[in-house]
């Protein structure tokens, strides 16, 4: 079977016409070397009958035991170099995205020794630019550097990531962690698997908000199970210090403006200035 460069995995249970519209903003690609692999948890909402007949979509349908494992199970089923995952709801931000990925990550790969991929012996990597926030009208730009303390307070998400396919082949997502196994899975990825973090300064999400990880359990949940993963991955000393560091500089009050429709905009802008004056706010 012929690789594919991207591998599109979206997992779904009864989603309505959000299936449909993440779907169709894959297929509107300009770039046509990818898949999407739709992992369905035995939708009865009619959503899956609305998806066009396109051989670059395939359906597993099959009960899982919630959103990591339902991801889990598509990765036995990908064939791309390179995977990208998007919640239902959420979207490519335009048609050029895949291209613009593809010519970042072929440069990135033109100062290799040898060319990235699953059967060869490259480095691997997870290629990462920013998000469009649907409710605060903004785009939400992601640390133009991976390093131990973005690590402990601020990873891209999942949504705007695309993983060297191989940086799953020894294990997926750890299920004894309900929210932040997307976490935990990208520290285990840059600290055990060594990959390397290439920020692209693309937009490559429009994020819908509002989803699994931001109910008030949920939250609560992700509090304690960030603590626990940064902990083993950071250790105890880097931990409290970081975790200073952010009561130093006003995180929680930050959260709130970054969160707020009103100042979102504002505060991401200046975030932005920051990175750029510092010197690190573009290029892979």
């Amino acid at each position: 079977m012929v690789q594919n460069s991207f591998s599109i995995v979206v997992v779904c249970l009864n989603p309505g016409k959000k299936l449909l519209y993440t779907v169709e903003s894959v297929l509107a690609q300009q770039y046509g070397n990818y898949e999407i692999v739709v992992k369905d948890g035995g939708s009865a909402d009619g959503s899956l009958d609305l998806l066009p007949s396109d051989s670059r979509i395939r359906v597993l349908s099959g009960k899982d035991a919630g959103i990591y494992d339902a991801m889990n199970q598509a990765l036995a089923a990908v064939n791309g170099r390179y995977v990208l995952f998007l919640n239902c709801g959420d979207a490519l931000h335009d048609a050029q995205v895949l291209s613009r990925m593809e010519r970042v990550i072929r440069d990135k790969r033109s100062g290799d020794p040898e060319t990235e991929g699953r059967s060869c012996r490259g480095r691997m990597r997870i290629f990462y630019g920013n998000q469009y926030n649907m409710r605060q009208s903004c785009v939400v730009y992601s640390a133009p550097e991976v390093n131990d303390f973005t690590c402990y307070r601020n990873v891209p998400c999942h949504q705007v990531c695309f993983y060297d396919a191989r940086l799953f082949e020894e294990r997926g997502y750890d299920t004894n962690y309900r929210v932040r196994a997307d976490y935990e899975h990208f520290l285990y990825c840059i600290y055990e698997k060594k990959a390397e973090a290439v920020y692209t300064d693309l937009t490559v999400a429009d994020y819908e908000g509002g989803g699994f990880s931001e109910t008030d359990e949920n939250r609560r949940i992700s509090a304690k199970e960030h603590a626990k993963i940064a902990r083993r991955y950071l250790g105890r000393r880097k931990t409290m210090k970081y975790r200073a560091a952010m009561l130093l500089t006003l995180a929680p009050l930050r959260t709130k403006m970054a969160e707020s429709r009103r100042l979102a905009g504002l505060y991401n802008g200046l975030k932005t200035g920051v990175y750029r004056l510092l010197g690190k706010g573009r290029g892979a």
